[in-house]
């Protein structure tokens, strides 16, 4: 329908259809950040088990999103996503009804499996259902999804938990779902199942593939609660991460069918795209995780008070879409592309001046300077990798591009939650070499923290002083450790600028393409 130049409204409803499909899983992701404690305690699991709830679905995420092209061109994108939805859509039902922790866990990776299957035929389907006249535009409508649902998932699981129930979290999947596979099934036919890839697939590459993309996973995911290589099960998962990529390069280049096409980075655009979103994924996931740790741990903030917070910057995403949309007509995508870049490193850099006044006002502006500036960068980054490949590489290669913004999401947190243990214990230790016995200054605040205590009556008062200095010293430690976990995050994206020169001009590349 591309090459004709017009489509039809019942393929535009079968699109949105699949676009809210794919927000419902991006959205279930994080969903259930903010309320693990509650989940934790409805399945009677302890704080490490609980954590597996969001990492099962991230591992089955990661696993299936570069399987997903191979799948499409074999079962075709109606069939495929369909299968997918309904499937998410079950193990929402089965999570909600889960009776124990492995239960939940179980159903939480085969949701994670479909869902994840989802997202990557949408940005396929862009660049095979529409014409290139309209393809920018629905890039932002994706764009919109893929970076605002992450931000959503706290803020609606937090109001669904506190009004209604954990349960809720994934019963308010159940009709959304069924209505995208309808919709799905009757509205969208934009390419055939080719049966034939499945008469020869090529499984060991499908084992390798799985063993190094879940094994990497769960060490990013699971090292900084094992201290990493001190842990014998971490260092068995890297060691079969390592074995099993170098596999997977080795097969994948050099089998005729591979799964998953590794050549599609000879395309320079779609490499340097991939590197960008990789650094997006750094930036996006981390920050989203970040922000609330800080409002939580240090203001004492509840799950609806930090949902406040966060949801400025999907607003600002909401809100630069109908500027960035025009701008990306009017001038050069590599000039939109460093300023989306140096915004967002500007607001996470001015978001690293935090101190315990630090309020609502003191988030707003940087939170809304990255929301504004997001689709800036997203805009033109997905155009760079996936617009100018030919229509039958592009399902495979959707794939692989949405993978990088996945695995810059898990690299960045994996790193961010390593040093934040290690800055914190730096900043501390700092801060107590400050406070000494000869220190008239630490003298008189404890006398009066001491006073304070023997007023409300405690049992040791001296002791109850030294518990509250230990207190404050490790809450100004922690605000120090995300100041620099702020302004670090900026530097990457000051950084990233520099491999601009790689990037080659985007629109000429599209005319030529949609001239063939």
């Amino acid at each position: 329908m591309a090459e004709t130049g017009s489509v039809s409204p019942k393929a535009w409803l079968g699109f949105f259809g699949m676009v809210f499909g794919i927000f419902m899983a991006i959205l279930d992701i994080q969903i259930v950040a903010s309320s693990l404690e509650q989940i934790q305690a409805g399945l009677a699991a302890t704080r490490d088990e609980i954590t597996w709830v969001q990492t099962a679905y991230l591992i089955a995420e990661v696993v299936i999103i570069p399987l997903s092209g191979w799948l499409n061109r074999a079962l075709s994108t109606r069939y495929l996503f369909v299968l997918s939805c309904a499937g998410f859509t079950l193990t929402s039902l089965c999570c909600a009804l889960a009776w124990n922790l492995p239960s939940m866990i179980a159903f939480r990776a085969l949701q994670g499996f479909f869902g994840g299957a989802m997202i990557p035929t949408v940005f396929a389907v862009i660049y095979t259902l529409f014409p290139p006249r309209q393809q920018g535009a629905m890039v932002i409508v994706v764009g919109l999804v893929v970076t605002v649902a992450p931000t959503a998932g706290p803020v609606l699981g937090g109001y669904l938990t506190e009004v209604l129930s954990w349960k809720a979290l994934f019963l308010v999947n159940l009709l959304p779902g069924a209505l995208v596979c309808l919709s799905t099934w009757f509205l969208v036919d934009v390419d055939r199942p080719d049966w034939e890839l499945l008469k020869r697939v090529d499984f060991l590459g499908i084992v390798y593939i799985v063993a190094f993309l879940g094994s990497l996973q769960f060490v990013l995911e699971e090292g900084i609660r094992k201290e990493w290589f001190e842990s014998r099960e971490i260092v068995f998962f890297a060691l079969l991460a390592l074995i099993s990529g170098s596999a997977m390069l080795y097969r994948e280049l050099r089998i005729e069918a591979p799964i998953v096409d590794l050549w599609a980075f000879r395309n320079l655009n779609f490499a340097v795209g991939c590197l960008f979103s990789f650094i997006i994924g750094i930036g996006l996931y981390t920050l989203i995780a970040l922000t609330p740790i800080y409002l939580s741990a240090v203001k004492g903030l509840n799950s609806l008070q930090i949902g406040q917070y966060l949801m400025i910057t999907g607003i600002f995403q909401f809100a630069s879409a109908f500027v960035a949309g025009p701008l990306a007509k009017a001038i050069d995508s590599r000039l939109m592309l460093a300023s989306g870049l140096f915004l967002y490193g500007l607001g996470t850099w001015q978001n690293g001046n935090l101190s315990y006044d630090s309020g609502y006002w003191e988030f707003f502006w940087p939170q809304a300077l990255r929301g504004f500036a997001l689709m800036f960068a997203f805009l033109p980054i997905n155009a760079l990798a996936l617009g100018t490949l030919p229509p039958d590489e592009v399902k495979n290669a959707s794939g692989l591009y949405n993978l990088t913004r996945n695995l810059g999401g898990a690299i960045g947190l994996a790193v961010a939650n390593t040093l934040m243990i290690q800055w914190d214990k730096a900043h501390y230790a700092a801060l107590r070499e400050s406070v000494t016995a000869g220190s008239a200054q630490a003298a008189t605040f404890l006398a009066r923290l001491e006073n304070q205590a023997a007023q409300l009556r405690l049992p040791d008062p001296a002791d109850s002083a030294l518990q509250q200095l230990y207190g404050l010293a490790m809450r100004e430690a922690q605000i120090m450790t995300v100041n620099d976990l702020f302004h670090l995050l900026g530097l990457l994206f000051f950084a990233s600028l520099l491999l601009m020169p790689l990037v080659r001009k985007v629109r000429d590349q599209e005319a030529a393409a949609s001239a063939h």
